[in-house]
């Protein structure tokens, strides 16, 4: 197994013991001891994956923090705009381009494309990624038993293109996604099928910044169609490109996380990481005022 998959599944198993027995509180020897490492290896694991400490990290995905988030988000185009370029961690959320296939695209099923893809660790598990020269038309969380049916649906949803395996020029687009900071500031292209209802909900989850979350309303609102919430619903969970379109960050008016397409697990590692981040960034730049 490679080293950041094992790193993630340790994390992962982590926080589902402790979400599972958070009013116990469980000790950093008895989380440790549940995900089979030494605590010493454990709290240097996770501290370097969020920055925080386990019990700091379960803090952020509780639903009264949670409900609190939603509060500061009423507002999407203003918290884009708070969001600012400050942060290199959050730099490429304001570099994405989305661009619909035309109807004519869309009935030719993607003919005389050529769509490149690979797999790839993230520190969120393992990545199926596929990229035409025009942008990212497809990304997924996978693992062994998912690995096919990405391929599949792939070749379902572009179905005379070209489709061919290219573990290279995708691990580029991987380190940009992933590793912000090192790689290009040029816009990251997304090439999506989708009707234009999806595609205006796409473009106000992309509108969401790290960090932060929103509810299916409010995002409802966002596009000008406040009760099609059933229908924003559909279209976040039909999200083609996970991570970069942000999903994730959509949760129940409750505060409660709710399911993900590619785990409700992952949808918590997700979010307690984008808020440890977060909350790192604006401690390191209070002290530097």
């Amino acid at each position: 197994m490679d080293q950041q998959a094992y790193n993630y599944d340790k994390i992962a198993k982590a926080i589902e013991y402790i979400v599972a027995n958070a009013k116990e509180q469980p000790t950093l020897t008895e989380v440790a001891d549940e995900v089979s490492i030494s605590q010493f290896h454990f709290q240097r694991l996770f501290s370097e994956w969020a920055g925080v400490s386990p019990k700091k990290f379960l803090q952020y995905i509780t639903a009264g923090y949670l409900k609190d988030k939603i509060r500061e988000s009423t507002n999407l185009s203003e918290l884009a705009e708070s969001a600012g370029l400050s942060s290199q961690s959050r730099v490429y959320d304001h570099f994405i381009s989305i661009e619909g296939v035309t109807p004519q695209e869309y009935k030719s099923a993607g003919k005389g494309l050529v769509i490149s893809y690979g797999f790839h660790e993230t520190p969120f598990g393992e990545c199926f990624i596929a990229a035409t020269e025009r942008g990212i038309c497809a990304m997924a969380f996978v693992d062994q038993s998912t690995r096919d049916f990405q391929l599949i649906d792939l070749a379902r949803r572009w179905h005379y293109a070209t489709i061919r395996p290219d573990q290279q020029s995708t691990a580029a687009y991987v380190r940009r996604i992933f590793s912000p900071a090192t790689g290009s500031l040029e816009k990251l292209p997304l090439l999506v099928q989708g009707t234009n209802f999806q595609l205006k909900v796409w473009e106000a989850l992309l509108n969401i910044p790290q960090g932060a979350v929103t509810t299916y309303q409010q995002i409802a609102e966002r596009i000008g169609h406040p009760k099609a919430v059933r229908a924003v619903g559909s279209a976040v969970g039909d999200n083609p490109v996970a991570y970069i379109i942000p999903c994730h960050r959509v949760i129940r008016k409750e505060g409660v996380l709710g399911e993900y397409r590619w785990g409700s697990l992952r949808k918590k590692a997700l979010i307690g990481w984008e808020a440890a981040q977060q909350d790192e960034e604006y401690f390191a730049q209070g002290k530097a005022s």
